[in-house]
């Protein structure tokens, strides 16, 4: 009988380590394409008929999330990317961004088994207050500056997704004090940070060349 019963779970083991793995994004214009965003409602700047001054991505397969999730083998959950979108709820021209931020999307991403964060870089480009490090007490006021809503991002997805991996995206040519506050963060509550460099970009955003390094970037971190 027990010989029988350890054949069932070592069954029923290998069936869950044979499961396919699944992914969400939470991102930016860097993780849009057309079609491919939830909820639909949110802004993309990557089109499958795209403007060729701005961009030679024209297909869903040159992102480069999608790469990353076909090259594993992987599913795709959910990508909740809007673009223009930063981490706090301050945004360009010094705008509420509260209806967009990262901090307000942060709970509607399925239940992926991996999760990918890849933003700051509209904080970086928009100039929004860095603010203090601050892990505790955090108020309303707070997450209109960088540091303590990155810090209220981490500490809640890592409550909110206890068995996700999750992996920050750093990407490259941001401000100095962007850089070292995402790295600062990400070490204090245990999330790996995946620095890019020497992304190839167009119009500021990555090109399909672009995509594909930082498809590679990642795989490699990984």
């Amino acid at each position: 009988m027990r010989a029988f019963f350890t054949f069932i779970v070592a069954l029923l083991c290998l069936g869950v380590q044979g499961q396919t793995k699944s992914v969400s994004v939470l991102g930016d214009s860097y993780s849009t394409f057309e079609g491919f965003i939830t909820p639909k409602t949110n802004y993309t700047w990557y089109f499958a008929k795209p403007d060729q001054k701005n961009t030679d991505v024209t297909d869903v397969t040159q992102t480069w999330w999608h790469r990353v999730v076909t090259d594993k083998g992987w599913k795709l959950c959910m990508n909740n990317s809007f673009s223009g979108s930063t981490i706090c709820n301050r945004g360009y021209k010094g705008e509420d961004y509260t209806d967009r931020s990262f901090i307000t999307r942060m709970d509607n991403l399925g239940c992926p088994d991996i999760i990918f964060i890849f933003g700051a870089t509209n904080d970086s480009w928009a100039g929004a207050p860095i603010g203090d490090y601050k892990y505790e007490d955090i108020t309303s006021a707070d997450l209109y500056t960088f540091r303590p809503a990155m810090a209220r991002l981490l500490r809640y997805m890592k409550d909110r997704y206890p068995s996700t991996q999750i992996y920050f995206l750093l990407n490259d040519g941001l401000k100095d004090e962007i850089d070292t506050s995402v790295k600062t963060i990400c070490r204090h509550y245990g999330v790996q940070c995946i620095e890019l460099t020497g992304i190839d970009k167009k119009s500021g955003h990555p090109s399909v060349k672009g995509h594909r390094q930082i498809a590679e970037q990642v795989e490699r971190a990984m």
